[in-house]
């Protein structure tokens, strides 16, 4: 765990700039923050849940056990609440969260941020823009794989990491081939051949775990086309 401090924190979430000194002082005291390498369990599925994790810097992969594998449910850039629905709707984790890079995550104690929903129409109301806006993603991105080809998933998962996690166009991208394939329901043999394709068609460039996004207008048109 590492010494922080919550009213100089320059990563608060807009639910915890509505916080008042008092509650301040009771997050800092009921909260810990601690590191995680790449790689590394931020909490895992089946355990019993006791704080709300907000991922303060850094970028995380939300997964739960399926059938036959792992399936990625999305992935977390910093500064974002990563376990509400989990905490909140059963005294387990419903789901497991991984580091993709080095990463930050203040753990707050499950109670004192009840309290703080109770207490704080403004804090609440944050709490439930947040819960919603991931909502309606998740909705959205359903309804968009559902209806393309693998070609299509592939660009739109790209363009993703491209305007929304990294704001860049070459990027190290942190998820392996087989990864990609449990986020949008295909085998790691279809999207290798669907990378193949990009990468001789000139739209990317792709070395060892670097991408370089080379026609981002080309990328566009076989993602809305699927």
């Amino acid at each position: 765990m590492a010494e922080h401090r919550c009213k100089d924190c320059p990563m608060k979430s807009p639910a915890a700039r509505h916080l008042n000194e008092q509650q301040l002082d009771t997050l800092e005291n009921n909260s810990a923050l601690v590191y995680f390498k790449k790689g590394e369990l931020i909490f895992k599925e089946d355990a019993l849940s006791l704080n709300i994790s907000y991922l303060r810097t850094g970028i995380a992969k939300l997964h739960m056990r399926g059938p036959v594998g792992d399936k990625i449910l999305r992935i977390v850039k910093a500064p974002a609440y990563l376990g509400i629905p989990t905490s909140f709707g059963d005294k387990v984790n419903q789901f497991s969260a991984t580091a993709l890079v080095d990463t930050s995550v203040c753990f707050i104690d499950i109670q004192h941020f009840r309290n703080f929903i109770y207490q704080n129409g403004h804090f609440a109301y944050e709490i439930i823009v947040e819960l919603c806006k991931n909502e309606l993603f998740d909705y959205k991105r359903a309804t968009s794989q559902s209806q393309k080809q693998v070609p299509g998933i592939l660009a739109e998962t790209l363009l993703c990491f491209s305007d929304k996690i990294y704001e860049a166009d070459q990027f190290i991208f942190p998820l392996t081939r087989g990864e990609i394939g449990d986020m949008v329901g295909t085998s790691r043999e279809s999207i290798s051949r669907a990378m193949s394709d990009l990468v001789n068609e000139g739209v990317i460039e792709f070395h060892t775990k670097e991408i370089k996004i080379k026609d981002k207008d080309r990328l566009r048109q076989i993602s809305d086309k699927g």
